[in-house]
């Protein structure tokens, strides 16, 4: 954060909207959008809410769509919640975190709230378990293919235009702070 209370932006690149060369190519999603184009695909993945000293949410803005979200992704095969959300906190961010540093706080599902359609029509229902994790190290070094840029932000006014499933995700982290009941929806 700067002396003013802004947030600290952390470009990747200069910004080239809808860059459709994301970093998945290669990834297990990727092999099956190979065999079945873009119909909707059930996911199992992870969401990590980054936290810092302030309460403040680490962000990312998406290459593919200028939206704002959370370090987020799908698993690979023989992977699992813990080492996706690992994974993606390290591939997005460039930041470490130590699995025994996630809580998880919720799990996302619901079709309503959780089908993603991609700018080039690719469809998936994710099955998400949400983490927070206050402790990581490294220096924040977004990745270029997926990440325009990177920002903390107070989660009650997260930058904009923000991924209506990172929404979601921020409601549930609030609700789990409030109340200490694991969310579901």
């Amino acid at each position: 954060m700067t002396a003013s209370g802004a947030a600290t932006v952390h470009p990747a690149i200069p910004p080239f909207w809808f860059d459709h060369r994301m970093g998945y190519v290669g990834s297990y999603t990727w092999q099956l959008r190979q065999l079945v184009g873009s119909r909707l695909l059930l996911m199992p993945g992870a969401q990590v809410i980054l936290l810092d000293s302030a309460d403040h949410v680490l962000f990312q803005r998406r290459r593919d769509s200028g939206l704002w979200e959370i370090p987020a992704g799908a698993a690979e095969p023989g992977g699992s919640f813990v080492g996706t959300a690992i994974d993606e906190v390290r591939e997005e961010t460039g930041l470490r975190v130590d699995g025994s540093d996630l809580v998880a706080f919720g799990c996302l599902s619901e079709p309503d709230s959780h089908v993603i359609t991609y700018p080039n029509g690719d469809r998936i229902h994710c099955f998400a378990m949400c983490f927070e994790a206050r402790r990581w190290s490294g220096v924040i070094k977004p990745e270029d293919t997926e990440v325009l840029e990177v920002a903390f932000a107070d989660p009650a006014t997260p930058p904009g235009p923000l991924q209506a499933q990172t929404r979601v995700v921020l409601e549930m982290h609030a609700a789990y702070r409030l109340t200490g009941q694991f969310q579901a929806r």
